[in-house]
C-alpha cells in the first residue's frame, strides 16, 4: 500500500476530526465485536483496543460475531468476550449475544452474572421474530437487571417494527439501542417509539443520509456514537459523528452525549440524560454539486462488498469527473479535498492491503459532500 499517498489524503479529515472534538470528551463506542464469524471477518482483542485508540476512545460495548461455535446458545463465545473483556482493562463492556431459539433467559441469566453488562440481538442472523415468549421474557429481565439490549436494525430484515413496537412498549424500563440508525423501518421505530422514555439510535451506519435524518426524528440525546469494527472503524465514524453534531447545530454540550457521555451515563449508572427536541427539520439541503458526487461515491462501497470491483471503480470515476469542476462555487474547497481523497482510494484499490484504506477515504468523502452546510442563498 502507498501509505504515504494515504496519509496526505487523510490529512485534512484528521485536522477536522481536532477542530471539531470538544475538550474533554469522552469517546465510548456502543458498539462493536470480538472474535470470529461466519462470513470470514474477524477481530482479535489486540486489533479492536488499536482502533480504538486511533479514535481515542476510552470505552466500548463489545459482543461476539456470529461465530461458527455458537451452538448452543452463544455460550463458547459469550465466554470469551467476557474473558476479554476481563483483559481490557476496564475498556470494554461485555455484552451477551442470544440465540432466540436457544435457552435466551436461561443464558442471559447466566452471562449477566459473570460480568455482562447488556444483551445483543440480532434478528437477521437468528432468524427472528419479536412476538415470542422468549422475548418477553428477555425484556423483562433486561427491566430488572437494568441493562440494555442492542438489537440489529439494518440492512437485509424484512419488517419487524409492529412485533418490536409492541414488545418494547410493553416494557417502558428496558433500554433499547437500535443499532444502524434503525434504517430497517426508521420511519415507524422512530414514530412509534417516540414516547418511550429509553430508546437509542446508534449511528454505524454506510450512508450518512441515514443519519442526518436521524436528527430530524428524535432528540439528540437518543442517538449515540457506534462504529460496528469490524465492518466499519471508530476513527471513521468519528468523523462522521462530528460533522453530523456540526451540521445539527450541537453545542459542546450535546456534542459529548453523542460521543460517549449519553452511554456513559446509562453504563455508569446514572440514568440517560433529558430530551430536548430534535435539532433538524424535515428536509435535507445540499448542495447540489456535492450531492452529484454523494451520489456516485456512495455506491462504491457496496459495488467493493459485492465483490463487483470494475462497478465500484466506474462509480468511483464518475464521482471525480463530478469533482472537476471549474465553477465550483461556495464547495470548492470540499470539492477539491474529496476529489484528492478519492483519486486517492482509486489508487488504493489497486493493492490488496489498500482496500481498507480506499473505503476509509471514500466513507470520509461522502460524509463531507452530505454535511457540508450550504451558504444561505
Amino acid at each position: 500500500m502507498n501509505s504515504a499517498l494515504y496519509a496526505d489524503a487523510l490529512a485534512p479529515f484528521l485536522a477536522e476530526v481536532q477542530r471539531l472534538r470538544p475538550a474533554n470528551a469522552e469517546v465510548l463506542d456502543a458498539h462493536t465485536h470480538l472474535g470470529l464469524d461466519e462470513d470470514g471477518r474477524s477481530l482479535t482483542l489486540p486489533q479492536l483496543l488499536s482502533q480504538l485508540d486511533a479514535a481515542d476512545a476510552r470505552r466500548a460495548c463489545v459482543f461476539p460475531l456470529h461465530d461458527p461455535e455458537r451452538h448452543p446458545a452463544y455460550s463458547v463465545p459469550n465466554d470469551r468476550v467476557l474473558a476479554w473483556a476481563r483483559e481490557s482493562d476496564g475498556r470494554l463492556i461485555p455484552f451477551c449475544r442470544l440465540d432466540p431459539a436457544e435457552s435466551p433467559l436461561v443464558e442471559s441469566e447466566r452471562c449477566l452474572a459473570a460480568g455482562a453488562r447488556g444483551i445483543k440481538l440480532h434478528p437477521r442472523a437468528q432468524d427472528f421474530v419479536f412476538d415470542s415468549p422468549e422475548m418477553d421474557s428477555v425484556f423483562a429481565l433486561a427491566e430488572d437487571a437494568r441493562v440494555p439490549i442492542l438489537i440489529h436494525a439494518g440492512r437485509g430484515l424484512p419488517p419487524l417494527a409492529e412485533g418490536l413496537v409492541e414488545l418494547a412498549l410493553r416494557h417502558p424500563g428496558a433500554v433499547l439501542i437500535l443499532a444502524h440508525g434503525a434504517i430497517c423501518d426508521q420511519g415507524i421505530l422512530t414514530s412509534r417509539l417516540a414516547d418511550h422514555p429509553g430508546v437509542l439510535y446508534d449511528i454505524s451506519c454506510f450512508f450518512p443520509l441515514d443519519v442526518i435524518e436521524l436528527f430530524a426524528r428524535v432528540p439528540a440525546e437518543r442517538i449515540v456514537f457506534a462504529s460496528d469494527p469490524p465492518y466499519g472503524m471508530p476513527a471513521t465514524s468519528l468523523y462522521l459523528a462530528l460533522r453530523l453534531a456540526q451540521q445539527a447545530g450541537l453545542d459542546g454540550g450535546a456534542t459529548r452525549g453523542l460521543l460517549g457521555g449519553t452511554m456513559a451515563a446509562l453504563l455508569d449508572g446514572r440514568g440517560l440524560p433529558p430530551i430536548t427536541p430534535a435539532r433538524r427539520g424535515p428536509s435535507i439541503t445540499l448542495s447540489g454539486r456535492l450531492a452529484r458526487v454523494y451520489g456516485y461515491a456512495s455506491l462504491t462501497g457496496p459495488a467493493l462488498f459485492a465483490g463487483v470491483p470494475e462497478q465500484a471503480l466506474a462509480m468511483l470515476d464518475m464521482a471525480l469527473a463530478a469533482c472537476r469542476d471549474p465553477a465550483p462555487g461556495a464547495v470548492g474547497e470540499a470539492l477539491q479535498t474529496i476529489g484528492s481523497a478519492l483519486s486517492a482510494a482509486g489508487v488504493l484499490l489497486g493493492s490488496e492491503d489498500g482496500v481498507r484504506p480506499a473505503i476509509d477515504l471514500i466513507y470520509r468523502a461522502i460524509v463531507r459532500a452530505a454535511t457540508e452546510i450550504p451558504d444561505p442563498a
